[in-house]
């Protein structure tokens, strides 16, 4: 139901799961596990796989933080983007390769939930997209030193309200791993 025009595939979008990223995030394993059997549905079913990839001071490009986890293969024909700001469509050239492959809507995994998910599935919600959220693929670290609540307190909010998002002529959803369809 995207508002963009003749936009009726769906792709997959890995964010940041970076070695320096989910360090010490909570379910870290079972998140990269849900991914993995993502990324194997969407390659057998032709879905196009989208990379992203954070850097910044504290992630500094080609240092072992930066690189993604050992546990996920990026495909040499499934694109990667370089992001420097929480929103990946921001400064890149993420809308360009989603219009060239037709994409209306995102089905969104990887990490931080509560700063470059969050700001990724707003960003594309705004643009046009229908975004699912995958409810157990995505984490975040332990901020409570600064304020935050837990972890999993994070993840269950960042499920809670997107699954309460409505725009006109988009649709916002939370699906688990094993309910995802790429179908549309």
């Amino acid at each position: 139901m995207t508002t963009l025009t003749d936009r009726p595939r769906t792709a997959l979008l890995v964010i940041d799961v970076q070695n320096g990223v989910v360090a010490g995030a909570p379910r870290r394993d079972e998140v990269i596990a849900n991914i993995n059997t993502l990324l194997e549905k969407a390659r057998l079913e032709d879905v196009p796989v989208i990379w992203v990839q954070h850097s910044d001071d504290g992630l500094v490009r080609g240092s072992d933080d930066w690189q993604f986890v050992p546990e996920l293969a990026r495909r040499d024909t499934e694109p990667l983007v370089h992001k420097e700001y929480g929103d990946s469509f921001e400064a890149t050239e993420l809308e360009e390769l989603l219009a060239a492959h037709q994409v209306g809507r995102l089905v969104v995994t990887g990490a931080q939930s509560d700063a470059c998910i969050r700001s990724t599935i707003h960003g594309g919600f705004v643009r046009g997209y229908d975004v699912t959220l995958v409810s157990d693929a995505h984490t975040t670290e332990d901020l409570t030193q600064y304020g935050a609540p837990a972890p999993e307190q994070v993840i269950a909010h960042t499920n809670l309200y997107w699954r309460w998002q409505s725009a006109p002529g988009r649709t916002a959803v939370t699906a688990e791993t094993a309910k995802v369809t790429f179908g549309g």
